[in-house]
């Protein structure tokens, strides 16, 4: 088998690129996925963690087993402020004593639960384990303990330094290439050119789709669509986001052509997990945002690296972007996309979407046209603006 080195300078062919920080943070999350424990060394102290949402009673019992000192469990700061526990900017910590999974996992992501009696403002380093976790699809609560240094119980586990996850973002999140590309005739705008794009954080595939003959060169309609199989496979009635895919397909094949970027980013970014999770406290009358929150999550964890890397691949610099989310356009024009107009995308308004949608405009800043809300109930609550780069 041949390695092609073309691109590659020889300066990063002496590279150890396998243990890179984007390597080594890849290994950790699939680690964590398995229910096994990771190490982060960070200046003054090493801790050793697993992923709460993937491990049952007995790795459990196993980490308590093996590790030296007591155990605790972090929550994100989104939770503790569910929980009532307000500005803790880092999250808290809960030392775990005798307590079972059951009683943790509540603790963590049970809708409208007491907070705890004894807890401590948690160190920035299990804010990055906990984004770790999020990276792997996973809630953003952990079980840790302190260990010394090179602790022979855990070393055959991934280890990473407090900063290897921000490197990692900083190197990997524009890195994306063209692997497939095909005509695809759909039913709605006819054919459609598809191109897969790699790269990324955990490498995942992402999809741009040209609808008709867009000039690349001048202002393209784009739409930045994120993934929703409940919505866009399935129709759920709970969002619009299957009538938006669908409406975007048409407007774009109306202005004479576009591309729409089909990003995989479930549940605001979240995974499909969450999102079933976040229904289920829907179901008992929270919306979509504070859903979030009980799980560890803030108001949009989703990023749109993979747009601008896709974008620029594309030759597209300037656009008609077709959204209603002006975190959107912040971001592009952060990275150096032009937005020279927008476009109001909308889907149907229904009851069974409606709290949605008005949560939406109320909380998140989406920027609907003014009569498009104007039949639905309006849920006032405090207007949340939380803007992920990376």
């Amino acid at each position: 088998m041949t390695i092609s080195m073309r691109g590659l300078s020889s300066d990063t062919r002496r590279t150890p690129v396998w243990g890179s920080p984007v390597a080594q943070c890849e290994r950790a999350a699939s680690e964590l996925r398995f229910g096994r424990p990771v190490v982060l060394n960070s200046d003054s102290h090493t801790i050793a963690f697993i992923a709460l949402d993937a491990i049952g009673p007995l790795e459990l019992e196993r980490f308590r087993a093996t590790a030296s000192d007591r155990p605790a469990l972090y929550l994100s700061r989104f939770r503790s402020d569910s929980l009532g526990l307000k500005n803790q900017c880092h999250g808290i910590a809960i030392p775990l004593d005798d307590m079972d999974l059951d009683r943790i996992s509540s603790l963590a992501y049970a809708a409208r639960f007491s907070p705890p009696e004894n807890w401590r403002p948690a160190s920035p380093d299990l804010a990055i384990a906990a984004d770790l976790a999020h990276l792997s699809l996973l809630l953003p609560a952990i079980i840790f303990a302190s260990i010394e240094a090179n602790a022979l119980e855990f070393r055959d586990c991934a280890t990473l330094c407090a900063n290897d996850l921000e490197k990692a973002r900083s190197t990997a999140t524009l890195c994306f290439s063209q692997i497939a590309r095909t005509s695809v005739p759909l039913s709605e705008v006819g054919a459609c050119e598809f191109i897969v794009f790699r790269g990324g954080m955990a490498q995942r595939d992402q999809i741009a789709i040209i609808v008709g003959a867009p000039r690349m060169g001048g202002t393209v309609p784009v739409r930045i669509h994120s993934s929703c199989i409940t919505g866009d496979l399935l129709g759920s009635l709970k969002c619009d986001c299957g009538d938006q895919l669908h409406e975007s397909l048409r407007t774009l094949a109306q202005l004479g052509g576009g591309v729409l970027l089909y990003l995989d980013q479930e549940g605001r970014g979240t995974g499909i997990a969450a999102k079933l999770r976040a229904y289920a406290s829907q179901g008992e009358g929270l919306d979509t945002i504070d859903a979030d929150a009980e799980l560890g999550f803030g108001p949009d964890e989703r990023s749109y690296g993979a747009a601008v890397a896709m974008l620029s691949s594309l030759g597209i610099r300037r656009v008609n972007l077709l959204t209603n989310n002006p975190a959107k356009v912040e971001y592009l024009t952060n990275y150096g996309i032009q937005v020279v107009m927008t476009t109001s995308i909308t889907g149907k308004f229904q009851a069974q979407n409606a709290k949605y949608l008005t949560t939406k405009a109320i909380r998140a800043g989406h920027t609907f046209p003014s009569e498009y809300l104007s039949s639905g109930e309006f849920h006032a609550g405090p207007r949340v603006k939380y803007y992920r780069k990376g």
